[in-house]
């Protein structure tokens, strides 16, 4: 296991270098990367931007804004969090993410804190979240990453984030602060936040043989300034233009939301984008490619998506669960 040393704050910039890492590494080896932010709400690789932020408040606190490889839902960073990525070859372990959690799990355990995995990509202590994780599949790597609620500030969390009502009735929850908590509220000694990356890199280095410590080289340092400044920081991959709808279709199901709006002109489908917080293995432009172009009728779609394999997309959809979302209400 490599332990990339990165002592960057800036979102854009660290993003970039989860890609690179990713992409571009040599895949002989293992790769961890712990990192911080300063204050930031980074988006869901899927997510419509502008319905998951606060704009106003963003604006006026002066918090970054931008958008990662992974799927998932929004979250915030500030210097009181702590993130953490794992590249490794995929061995069918997307959507694992009990395997990925276990070094920060047992973290919490040498600090006296029983901390469990919940849910579908979350760790809580007391039932309360404090870590939320997301995969990036690319050939036959798998990145996983995930935030570390240390000592953020949940009072700026919950005012830069903009989570839908569905969301929360999901959950069964009335505010974001219900459901969330600090590491630091359940430490019965304090413990500094890089005390705490010193034993959690202790964790994760100790599953694997043969660590070592890797300085960004200054090669690496151009691609990912590169990546970082003709993508991650651009207004195009952050925010991108959404297609004109008028048809919109939404359902939460227990592996993530799905937000499917569509373009019909005269009976055929001419425009699609999916958003959601879920987790899907392909590129979900593929599947939006599939379905433009084709009569919105539910046998044509039907028909359509007997070409391909949905579960390629969303590991966990019967592809009949698909085609009722997609065309419930619809009379054609």
């Amino acid at each position: 296991m490599i332990e990339i040393i990165n002592p960057a704050n800036d979102p854009y910039f660290n993003l970039a270098l989860e890609e690179y890492a990713v992409k571009n590494l040599p895949a002989s080896d293992n790769y961890f990367i712990l990192w911080q932010n300063r204050p930031a709400v980074i988006i869901g690789r899927n997510q419509n931007t502008i319905e998951e932020i606060n704009q106003d408040y963003i604006k006026e606190k002066n918090i970054t804004v931008a958008r990662r490889m992974s799927g998932g839902g929004a979250v915030y960073h500030d210097y009181g969090n702590l993130n953490f990525t794992l590249v490794v070859n995929e061995n069918n372990d997307f959507a694992n993410f009990a395997k990925f959690t276990r070094p920060v799990i047992n973290t919490l355990k040498r600090l006296g804190i029983e901390a469990e995995n919940n849910g579908r990509n979350d760790i809580s202590i007391e039932g309360k979240k404090f870590s939320g994780n997301a995969q990036f599949k690319y050939k036959n790597r798998l990145m996983h990453h995930g935030t570390i609620l240390f000592d953020t500030s949940i009072e700026e969390m919950v005012h830069a984030l903009n989570p839908g009502a569905e969301k929360i009735s999901s959950k069964g929850i009335k505010s974001v602060r219900s459901r969330v908590t600090n590491i630091s509220e359940h430490l019965s000694v304090p413990v500094s936040i890089e005390k705490f990356k010193q034993i959690l890199t202790e964790e994760v280095l100790r599953e694997e043989s043969n660590s070592a410590a890797y300085n960004l080289s200054e090669y690496d340092m151009q691609a990912v300034n590169q990546s970082r400044d003709n993508k991650y920081s651009s207004w195009e991959w952050i925010y991108g233009i959404s297609p004109a709808y008028n048809i919109q279709k939404k359902q939460a199901f227990s592996w993530g939301n799905i937000d499917i709006r569509l373009e019909v002109k005269r009976g055929l489908i001419s425009g699609c984008r999916i958003f959601g917080d879920y987790f899907a293995s392909r590129e979900i432009s593929d599947l939006e490619n599939v379905l433009i172009g084709i009569v919105y009728r539910e046998e044509d779609v039907q028909d359509r998506l007997a070409e391909i394999d949905i579960r390629s997309f969303f590991p966990h959809i019967e592809e009949q669960e698909f085609i009722e979302l997609l065309c419930k209400g619809n009379n054609n």
